[in-house]
């Protein structure tokens, strides 16, 4: 923080008593001087001083009038009244007004300096604490995403943008990236921070009980509706709604989804009134949707609302730079959550680490670590700690074969054959698979549907 000398206005219609405090004070700070109330309101507004002095009975406003001017302009601006004994009473009304404290004539020198120095140190601690907490924002705003990479620091870059405004933001990439965690540091950053943050996973919800977690429904809208509940539009009023795999919503959903994003109120399930609601949506797809809109399995109109902000995060395989920090993060993590105090990865486990091109992202190398810290017998993990399947992961290719491949084919080939693999070791239970693979089970049978197994 920069020092500089502080502002003190003094506003008192006797000359006497301006030049007494110019002798005072001018030596020390930047003394600004007015003699009446007009004044003094207007030098406060232009000036924002750190410290006023205000006598109570001046010319045009009283220092009561003029108090309220300067704590409406700046509620944090203390103000010490001037008063003689016979006015003592208007001080205590004026301290029960917001001023700081009041001094009486004749002054005490010493005491006023001494109540200068009180004010202006309470105003650097609470300037110090702002700047602090800051810093600290701008050091933990995105504590849970862990990375370096050019990839991450644009996406960085994009909450940042995207936070304060207001407009829909539609997070795109593949599953385990940590797109709720993108949502979430958007919503921590803006200016809804402190009201709910409400993920849904449009997923893991049957289709049939879409609309009522969505809307809500009343007590006898169906059978086991015992009840009103409230959905989560109502329950993130003024908050932030995050639809996770938003790409999963049935047409006729996407439709009414659409509807209160334009009206902008929904109506309960088995209700008549339709309820307005202040909610800014986020959402976020696995899948390509605008491969969708052309496949007519998505909404072009829908899409149009919620991609105003677009924001990509990239996999994993993209950005290895990230993956010794983030195995590092989530070893961290782990050993504090078991009580362990594992030191590291040697450098061949880090090295494999990297290599590995983590089909199921960030998500699948946190199993990996959490499983890891469980299993450790040692204080360092080692290469041949690491499972077989992530030193040698088993393509189904050739060498020459990958070469003469695009990229995108070999990732394909890449990933259905590892799947394969992973079910054929579960014994073809998805469930099992995708634990396996450290992810969720409605993120294994979207994989499936987009590498068409």
């Amino acid at each position: 923080m920069i020092n500089k000398k502080a502002t003190i206005l003094v506003a008192d219609d006797e000359a006497s008593l301006r030049d007494s405090m110019n002798i005072l004070l001018a030596n020390k700070y930047n003394v600004l001087f007015a003699r009446d109330g007009k004044e003094a309101l207007e030098m406060a507004k232009k000036h924002s001083p750190d410290l006023v002095f205000l006598d109570i009975r001046m010319p045009e406003l009283d220092g009561l009038e003029v108090l309220s001017g300067i704590k409406q302009m700046d509620g944090d601006t203390d103000v010490i009244m001037i008063t003689a004994m016979n006015t003592v009473s208007y001080a205590v009304e004026a301290i029960k007004r917001g001023a700081y404290d009041y001094i009486t004539k004749p002054f005490d020198i010493e005491a006023i300096q001494e109540t200068i120095d009180k004010v202006l140190e309470k105003r650097r601690l609470a300037q110090e604490n702002i700047y602090l907490r800051e810093e600290i924002e701008k050091k933990y705003q995105f504590e849970k995403i862990v990375g370096r990479s050019d990839g991450i620091r644009e996406v960085f870059s994009m909450i940042t943008s995207v936070a304060r405004s207001e407009s829909t933001v539609l997070i795109e990439g593949e599953s385990g990236t940590g797109k709720e965690l993108v949502a979430r540091a958007i919503h921590n950053l803006s200016p809804r921070k402190n009201k709910l943050f409400v993920p849904v996973n449009c997923a893991a919800i049957p289709e049939n009980l879409l609309e009522s977690e969505l809307f809500g429904h009343e007590r006898g809208a169906f059978t086991g509706a015992f009840e009103r509940k409230l959905g989560k539009f109502e329950i993130a009023d003024e908050g932030t709604l995050f639809l996770d795999e938003v790409s999963s919503l049935p047409l006729s959903m996407q439709g009414k989804l659409l509807r209160v994003l334009q009206e902008r109120e929904i109506e309960r399930v088995g209700g008549v009134e339709p309820i307005a609601v202040n909610v800014r949506i986020i959402s976020a797809s696995n899948l390509d949707l605008k491969k969708m809109i052309s496949e007519e399995k998505f909404r072009k109109d829908l899409f149009f609302r919620l991609n105003v902000i677009p924001v990509f995060v990239p996999p994993l395989r993209e950005r290895r730079e990230d993956i010794p920090l983030l195995a590092e993060h989530f070893l961290d993590l782990y050993n504090r959550e078991f009580g362990k105090k594992i030191k590291g990865f040697s450098r061949d486990a880090v090295e494999a680490l990297t290599n590995y091109p983590w089909p199921g992202n960030v998500r699948e190398l946190q199993n990996l670590v959490e499983r890891l810290v469980v299993l450790a017998k040692s204080d360092v993990i080692s290469e041949d700690h690491i499972p077989k399947e992530i030193l040698d992961p088993e393509s189904g290719l050739s060498e020459e074969e990958i070469i003469n491949l695009p990229f995108r084919e070999a990732q394909i080939k890449f990933e259905s054959a590892f799947i394969k693999k992973a079910l054929t070791k579960a014994g073809g239970s998805k469930s099992k698979a995708a634990k396996m693979l450290g992810i969720h089970r409605n993120t294994l049978l979207n994989l499936e549907k987009k590498l068409k197994m």
